[in-house]
């Protein structure tokens, strides 16, 4: 009997997810010594950006957004000075 190469051996959809969860999910932590300072945490990228929800007041968004685009790069400029990075 030939090989039927137009059926797939498994569903495309559910390979996609499980390459999406191996790629996305954290490895369990062991137990590890207590440290006398937190490490920040390593980005696999240097300087590369993490996408949040942040809830600001309405006026604080307009005061950012007034001068046009590059608004974000404004607020993460004022949040640095404010952390003192």
């Amino acid at each position: 009997m030939a090989f039927d190469r137009s059926r797939r051996p498994s569903d495309p959809r559910q390979a996609a997810e499980a390459a999406f969860k191996a790629a996305t999910t954290k490895p369990v932590e062991t137990a590890k010594p207590v440290a006398s300072a937190p490490a920040a945490p390593a980005s696999a990228v240097p300087g590369a950006r993490e996408m949040v929800s942040l809830r600001i007041d309405r006026a604080v968004l307009e005061h950012f957004q007034k001068d046009g685009p590059g608004w974000q790069d404004r607020i993460n400029a004022v949040l640095k000075v404010a952390a003192g990075l």
